[in-house]
């Protein structure tokens, strides 16, 4: 489906985390990270076009950040604020009307919602966005995470399967199936 005819007014799309460290060579690369920059760009174009809020969320750890494996955590150290890793993807057309969402920011906890810890939904509710669509990486972590906590919010949720790559193979399957049992809807760009 082409997004300039799906993106209206009252939407908002959603990019999540499209981070230097999650692209391949990275220091937590998503296998293909990268090949969704061109497909989220053209979303990009038609949420400007159609007037639609266009959101970016990042990682944007404190050094020492529970979530690195050196503090006992799961992932080895990434998106450390203000570092070249943490900086969103260079060809990532983002404009100076994008509104950036930073989680993960607590030294105590992680985050892999957009909209924890954030204020998101407050955010969206006040300008009156009912439709979301949602790309960016990775589709079995923090797209996972996003996508759940929009139907669990009420809004009426879509994520773009060719603008989003799973960590692994084999999880991003499962994330499909949780996502569309949360009431998520998929879309190809293609």
């Amino acid at each position: 489906m082409k997004p300039e005819t799906l993106l209206q007014k009252e939407d908002a799309l959603l990019i999540v985390d499209v981070q230097n460290d999650f692209m391949p060579g990275g220091a937590l690369p998503v296998p293909e990270g990268d090949r969704i920059v061109p497909v989220l760009n053209r979303w990009i174009e038609a949420a400007r076009r159609a007037g639609a809020w266009v959101i970016a969320s990042r990682d944007w750890h404190p050094r020492f950040h529970v979530s690195f494996r050196e503090q006992g955590g799961p992932w080895p150290e990434h998106c450390v604020q203000d570092t070249p890793g943490a900086a969103f993807h260079p060809g990532l057309a983002l404009g100076p009307e994008t509104i950036v969402v930073s989680k993960g920011t607590r030294f105590d906890r992680d985050a892999y919602s957009a909209f924890q810890d954030t204020g998101l939904e407050v955010f969206l509710r006040t300008r009156g966005v009912r439709r979301l669509w949602i790309g960016g990486l990775a589709q079995d972590v923090c797209v996972l995470h996003t996508v759940l906590d929009a139907c669990r919010h009420g809004f009426e949720t879509h994520w773009i399967r060719d603008a989003t790559r799973p960590v692994s193979a084999e999880s991003g399957p499962k994330a499909e199936k949780d996502m569309a049992r949360a009431g998520a809807r998929a879309v190809d760009t293609a």
